[in-house]
């Protein structure tokens, strides 16, 4: 009587704890009287706790009287004596029949058997040998019972595979012996359990009693969860020997329960080999497996071809189950099998994954297709022991392995070489579809599942391999590529939507040149057999972007960047510049000289294009250099007649120093110095820099004449972007041996660092208090932060800068331009003191860092520097006023050697008298034409037709003209 009134009371205290409704003091109060209970007497804590866990009491109340006796067993099973234990686990069995009701709760169930499990593993497997009869002769009571006991089978191994803070290591060691010892008693109950009520599964619902079939086919899907879990750690060999591999492999063509049973293949699949198992058990169940494995995605992936409208998502999900269970046995143990013909079948059924349309299904296979290619393609080196000797155990094995893997490169013929490219091709790019529309792309969903960054990343490993080894079917795949996508997108009715397969052209061409013409053929004869067939293939694809006929820009921008995938086949084959250098300048004729509009995207079209000079000549390497001329003399034509401006010219610039740069330091110093020669003769002239350079009024005059302003500026982009590119090249083995050569830069720094010090000087002057405050509004204004700039670098929406009221003078310009003209004047303004800044910063930097290098030979430049930042000894410079948006990308070198050098009690330049822009300031002189000597930057209206000196002359000037430059003269 006072057990139950004991157990009244404890589960009054559990419903009063889980009753969120109660008062918080109450619930405390629960607590505390349930934990007190847990420390109390055991024997009081046992008997009830088994009451808590009768039928008449609520679930929550039961689930928690399991929850105590768990806790006993676990913490305080020592405290009862040997009789007491053995009535406690008498008792516990006992429950396993109360619980043996079909509407009992899967939950309380679940923690019966475990409370088993539990003494079980307290007690010793001793106790286990006790109780295995009657757990048996339930087992034969019906299903409900059954499920009980695979529950049990279930939860015994819990602690070896999953990790318990509680277990000490011998304990868990005895565990594992125990339970290793007592396999052959349990395998055979979970195969009995599988097969008996499956079977009965089968037989009631063949009657019609569905309710019967049910409750049985839960017995089998409670035992397979159980299998899975031994299937972690159990021996293979006993896997097998107790056929629940086979087991498994029968419920696969089981609609209700494959999913389950796909789960056991795919855990045991990647095992490895244990040391006390032999090669031939081992290798023997793994060919089990795999033949389970391929006979259920053969079928799968037949029900597929035949009606594929006609699967569910039930379906999709055990395939992808079954496709990992594949990828882990492929990834670990495809050496295992020995048989062509289930070796050639496995192949299939994977490349059979690859090309699903279903995007979870490739994902998947293309983990096994990136590991199996990388160890089959790799050198194979035989297997030695430390000492040179041949190796012994494990490393034999692994020598066999590699033995046994070479063999399979018999069984990868060109056909499966050339269906992975196929669908790689396909699949190159995020949320591209094929021109059926018939493959599944990326979308949001799988970004859970993975990074699509690491997705491309494999897959475009995956092109690399194939085409490094196989360079011919690669060249032929790619051409057909591009001729179905290129062929798509001139019958489309709208081909703007095509544009992201075309970019997919673009990645897979570069892709694959890359591979084959740095790769493998790279070191090849280029008259081989195999290099010639890739050469054919390659210039099938070349003739069609050359013949491809399109006239919008973003198509333009995508055919400019497929010849810059082209560079290292160029190299390899300089024949073909010549029509990728007259293409890609009719592509830059076929677009008009664009505006400044943000909107018009032409501008951005004809820079790229341009750059595209530069990634040829960096991949092409000497191959551009008997061309020069031609590409010199069509620059020339171009810039003569006006349709090339400044800022394209500069890139083309540099693309001429990197070409340059591959003949030898002499003729890049020459290149250099023909095309540095225009510019000198505008920035030696003394009256352009007093008018423009000597004070902030100067800058804002040259605001005023923006052919000047920005003519100053891309000056300036082009001394960083030659600057970079003349001198020693790391790659360049001509260069190598004139590292002791004087640095080309370095006889046009008397002409460039002064006035450039100078500049930079008054445009740092402009932010000190007294020289801003005379600046003109539309000056003030764009020397602020824009509220895109303050929102990149603060984070979130900004609040706009309040602007200052404008002048007399700026209204008069707004009122004749309108305030729109003023806003694009203000972000003008803007940009050119920041990239100024940027460039002129980066410049000096360089300038500092060769002269460290002592590689310039010249230490006095170092003065000079000095010497330009403090013109006069009357007029010191004002102090440098870092402006906030370029306070974290100006490069600190003037900073320190302007600070580093000012005299030591120089004074702060004199207010600057106020400047406003006003249309009746006088302008300046006009300066003499920029570039007069030299046809490529030459402003008449025809080419030069004079031919000019040679670079093999002794003559130490630099040539007058640089269209007819013999590049490639010694």
């Amino acid at each position: 009587m006072e057990e139950n009134e004991g157990a009244e009371t404890v589960a009054r205290a559990i419903i009063a704890a889980l009753d969120y409704a109660s008062p918080l003091d109450a619930r405390q109060a629960a607590f505390s009287f349930l934990e007190s209970v847990k420390q109390g007497d055991v024997r009081l804590l046992a008997g009830t706790s088994f009451r808590l866990v009768s039928r008449n009491w609520p679930p929550e109340v039961r689930l928690h009287g399991f929850k105590l006796l768990q806790h006993l067993v676990r913490l305080r099973w020592r405290e009862l004596n040997s009789h007491e234990q053995q009535n406690f686990a008498v008792t516990s069995v006992k429950v396993i029949t109360e619980m043996a009701d079909p509407q009992e709760q899967w939950a309380l169930k679940s923690q019966a058997a475990q409370l088993i499990a539990e003494v079980i593993r307290s007690e010793g497997f001793n106790l286990w040998k006790e109780i295995l009869p009657s757990l048996n002769a339930v087992c034969q009571q019906g299903p409900t019972e059954a499920e009980l006991i695979a529950m049990l089978l279930r939860w015994l191994p819990e602690d070896v595979t999953i990790h318990n803070e509680d277990l000490e290591g011998d304990r868990r060691r005895t565990l594992v012996r125990g339970l290793t010892q007592s396999l052959p008693d349990i395998f055979p109950l979970l195969y009995n359990l599988l097969q008996n009520h499956f079977h009965a599964a089968i037989a009631e619902a063949g009657r019609g009693q569905f309710d019967n079939a049910k409750q049985h086919l839960t017995t089998v899907i409670a035992s397979l969860n159980a299998v899975n879990t031994y299937a972690e750690w159990a021996p293979i060999s006993d896997l097998a020997k107790y056929g629940l591999i086979t087991a498994c492999g029968f419920l696969l063509s089981s609609v209700d329960i494959r999913s389950h049973a796909c789960e056991f293949f795919k855990i045991v699949a990647p095992r490895k080999r244990n040391t006390d198992c032999g090669s031939s058990e081992f290798d023997a169940a793994m060919h089990d497996i795999c033949s389970f494995l391929t006979k259920a995605s053969s079928e799968f992936l037949q029900r597929c071809q035949q009606n594929a409208a006609g699967l569910d998502q039930s379906e999709y999900e055990f395939a992808e189950c079954l496709c990992e269970s594949m990828v882990n046995f492929g990834s670990h143990n495809l050496h295992c099998i020995a048989d062509g013909l289930l070796l050639n079948l496995f192949l299939e059924q994977m490349l059979g994954y690859f090309q699903h349309n279903k995007l979870a299904l490739h994902a998947s296979s293309l983990q096994f297709w990136l590991a199996f290619l990388k160890d089959l393609l790799k050198p194979k080196v035989p297997a030695q022991a430390r000492d040179g000797s041949p190796a012994f155990g494990q490393d034999a094995v692994s020598g066999l392995a590699d033995k046994e893997k070479k063999g399979m490169q018999i069984c990868i013929d060109d056909h499966i070489y050339g269906v992975i490219l196929e669908f790689s091709f396909q699949r190159m790019l995020k949320k591209t579809a094929s021109p059926g529309g018939a493959l599944e792309i990326w979308n949001d969903s799988y970004d859970s599942k993975g990074d699509y960054g690491l997705y491309r990343s494999r897959m475009l490993e995956v092109v690399r391999l194939v085409s490094s080894y196989k360079p011919v079917v690669a060249a032929v795949k790619l051409v057909q590529r591009i001729e179905s996508v290129f062929n798509s997108c001139a019958s489309a009715p709208s081909p703007d939507k095509d544009l992201p397969l075309l970019e997919s052209t673009q990645l897979a061409l570069e892709t694959v040149v890359a591979s084959v013409f740095d790769g493998p053929c790279e070191s090849a004869d280029r008259n081989s057999p195999e290099v010639q067939q890739a050469f054919r293939a390659i210039q099938d694809s070349l003739r069609q972007l050359l013949s491809l006929n399109v006239s919008k820009p973003m198509y333009l921008k995508i055919l400019a960047r497929h010849f810059d995938a082209l560079g290292p086949f160029l190299n390899f084959f300089p024949e073909m510049v010549h029509g990728v250098i007259k293409i890609l300048f009719e592509l830059l004729q076929l677009l008009p000289v664009a505006d400044k509009d943000p909107s018009n995207n032409v501008r951005g079209v004809r820079l790229h294009i341009c750059t595209s000079f530069i990634r040829i000549a960096q991949t092409a390497d000497r191959s551009l250099l008997p061309h020069m001329k031609e590409i010199t003399e069509t620059v020339a034509c171009l810039h003569a007649e006006g349709r090339l401006p400044r800022g394209e010219h500069n890139i083309l610039g540099e693309a001429f120093l990197i070409v340059a740069s591959a003949a030898g330091s002499e003729t890049q110093e020459r290149v250099l110095s023909c095309l540095l020669e225009p510019i000198s003769k505008e920035w030696t002239q003394v009256e352009w820099q007093n008018t423009y350079l000597s004070d902030p009024s100067g800058l804002v005059r040259l605001f005023m004449d923006d052919a000047t302003m920005w003519s100053i500026f891309h000056s300036i982009t082009f001394f960083e972007r030659a600057l970079k590119r003349s001198g020693t090249q790391k790659n360049s083995p001509i260069l190598q041996s004139d590292s002791n050569r004087t640095h080309p830069f370095a006889s046009h720094l008397p002409w460039i660092l002064p006035p450039l010090l100078r500049l930079l000087r008054s445009v740092h002057s402009m932010w000190s208090q007294s020289v801003a405050q005379a600046l003109p509004p539309v000056v003030q204004n764009a020397m602020r932060m824009s509220q895109t700039e303050q929102a990149m670098l603060l984070g979130g929406a900004t609040s706009k800068v309040p602007k200052d009221p404008p002048s007399m003078a700026d209204a008069v310009l707004n009122s004749m331009h309108g305030h729109e003209t003023m806003q694009i004047k203000e972000n003008d303004i803007r940009n050119w003191l920041k990239g100024t800044r940027e460039s002129g910063s980066s410049c000096l930097s360089g300038c500092k860092q060769e002269i460290e290098k002592k590689r310039w030979r010249i230490v006095r430049w170092r003065q000079k520097m000095v010497a330009a930042a403090t013109p006069n000894e009357h007029r010191a410079p004002s102090p440098v006023i870092f402006h906030p948006q370029n306070r974290l990308r100006c490069h600190p070198c003037y900073h320190r050697c302007r600070f580093s050098l000012l005299p030591p009690n120089h004074q702060q330049s004199p207010p600057v008298p106020a400047v406003t822009f006003h249309p009746q300031i006088p302008k300046p002189p006009p300066l003499p034409p920029l570039l007069p000597s030299l046809p490529l930057f030459s402003s008449s209206t025809k080419p030069p037709t004079k031919p000019a000196a040679s670079f093999t002359g002794t003559d130490s000037q630099p040539p007058k003209s640089f269209s007819t430059f013999d590049l490639t003269g010694s």
